[in-house]
């Protein structure tokens, strides 16, 4: 029998429950979906998908319309209680990543 290594990994709850879901549809359990995956970026050598930012709306490519839905989303964000401060923000990623 081949020799083994463990990788541990930290996702998300829902994230993890959804991809199960779909791998147990497919009869995969999810260790050899991860080890197809990482013989994928061997054979590929790198990640085997496109990799890239969304692009950010230009305020001029925007309609009136768009506008407003994205202004109105904001207020309707703040007004939740969806949004933190710059010192929440700070505090976060020093914890999160140690910038």
């Amino acid at each position: 029998m081949a020799k083994t290594s463990s990788v541990y990994v930290r996702l998300e709850p829902k994230v993890k429950e959804e991809s199960e879901a779909i791998l147990n549809q497919l009869g995969i359990p999810m260790s050899h979906a991860i080890s197809l995956f990482l013989k994928q970026v061997v054979l590929q050598r790198g990640i085997p998908f496109e990799l890239k930012l969304p692009s950010p709306a230009v305020l001029e490519e925007l309609t009136e319309e768009q506008l407003n839905a994205r202004l109105e989303q904001g207020m309707a964000e703040y007004a939740a209680g969806k949004v933190c401060g710059a010192q929440e923000v700070r505090e976060r990623m020093q914890r999160e990543f140690g910038a």
